[in-house]
């Protein structure tokens, strides 16, 4: 079985952004005469826009927050919070209590949750009074999906996981009268992940579990593109990030979580989840050499909280797995060892060997703007989605 042991990105003779430590062969990247690399420069445009961290950054999310109570009077809840157990979105539990609303928790189980990240959920949840909307996936057709994107040989194995919950949101949101989502992204501590690392849509889950599937999709919420115009056009749920306005430091709401509710940390940045776990922490890295921890180290040094110097040394250690992942993985997945190596060591795809709405949403790129300018998709998705790409094959 193949290992990863990170990447020491010095010793590689590669480019390296001076100001973080993305490197020449990140998707999309160009550098300035200084050294500094595009997506340092789009996290600063970021900031500046929506005045992050600053007096005008909470003054504009107060705006948000006193049209979400105008919008919440006479309904049971003024917004939907998506939750997964980790940092960021247990926080926004909290942070939407301060701020006086009536949140109801919205949790998509995708079956691979760790027992931590359950618990989590259901400490922050009660010792704050809110109500949980889950919607559990069946586990054999939610491993089936995880199967078929494992045999298509992308990177992006959990990238269903991201559009049943997208989904489930606006679903719980629908029935209940919301008109917004809450969403724990922060740049500032997370970047932006370039788009050959997270390529995903409802058309990419159809085409691949269609090729390599074999059981129908029955209690998966799969979201076509007519369903997400449906959503964003007809229904107009907006969807807010707090944490692109206010000041936010991971560290600090974790101690804070731990502290107030007995949260507890499972071991790293999307690690709350074991498929995300074997995601990030071992099959990008050894089949795709994508190592995304430098999002998460690059942004850590952007902000100041460690050196430069000291991101690139552990970038260049192996990221943590949690024990017998690897076992747990093929157990579930009903894969042989030799299976397993067989699929591993397949050619790497990528999203453009497989129908998606990438085009689609490419022409469509006018209607998305106005639609992120008005907070009803992501600004994230219209920088990432809505434009031709730049990674190469």
């Amino acid at each position: 079985m193949k290992t990863y042991k990170g990447r020491d990105l010095l010793s590689e003779g590669l480019q390296i952004c001076t100001r973080c430590i993305y490197d020449e062969t990140v998707a999309g990247i160009t550098f300035d005469q200084n050294g500094v690399c595009s997506y340092c420069k789009l996290v600063d445009d970021l900031q500046n826009q929506y005045n992050t961290g600053t007096k005008e950054g909470e003054s504009e999310f107060l705006k948000i927050v006193q049209q979400i109570k105008k919008n919440g009077i006479g309904k049971k809840y003024d917004v939907a919070v998506g939750v997964s157990g980790g940092t960021d979105s247990s926080y926004m539990l909290y942070l939407s209590i301060q701020y006086g609303l009536r949140p109801l928790a919205v949790h998509y189980d995708n079956t691979w949750n760790t027992a931590i990240a359950t618990e989590n959920i259901r400490k922050v949840t009660s010792k704050l009074g809110i109500d949980l909307y889950t919607h559990v996936c069946d586990n054999k057709e939610s491993d089936d999906i995880f199967l078929s994107f494992f045999k298509a040989s992308v990177p992006e194995i959990d990238g269903p996981t991201d559009i049943a919950l997208a989904e489930v949101m606006y679903r719980a949101a629908a029935k209940y009268g919301i008109k917004y989502v809450f969403e724990g992204h922060s740049f500032i501590a997370e970047g932006v992940s370039p788009l050959s690392k997270a390529y995903v849509d409802g058309g990419y889950n159809i085409d691949v579990h269609k090729k390599f599937g074999k059981m129908p999709m029955k209690t998966f919420p799969n979201m076509t593109f007519w369903k997400f115009i449906y959503w964003t056009v007809f229904k107009r749920i907006r969807k807010i990030r707090p944490l692109w306005y206010l000041k936010y430091s991971k560290e600090d709401a974790m101690e804070f979580l731990k502290k107030e509710y007995g949260w507890q940390y499972y071991g790293g940045h999307h690690l709350e989840n074991r498929m995300t776990a074997f995601h990030h922490s071992y099959y990008t890295p050894v089949k795709f050499g994508l190592d995304q921890r430098n999002n998460s180290l690059s942004a850590s040094v952007r902000s100041g909280k460690i050196s430069r110097e000291n991101a690139l040394m552990q970038y260049a250690q192996p990221p943590f797995i949690e024990d017998e992942l690897i076992v747990y993985f093929k157990k579930r997945m009903g894969l042989s060892d030799n299976e397993f190596d067989e699929i591993m060591n397949r050619e790497p795809k990528s999203y453009k060997d497989y129908n998606t709405y990438k085009k689609r949403f490419e022409i469509w790129r006018p209607l998305f703007s106005i639609l992120a300018k008005k907070q009803l998709v992501p600004m994230s998705f219209y920088l990432k989605y809505c434009f031709p790409s730049k990674d190469k094959k």
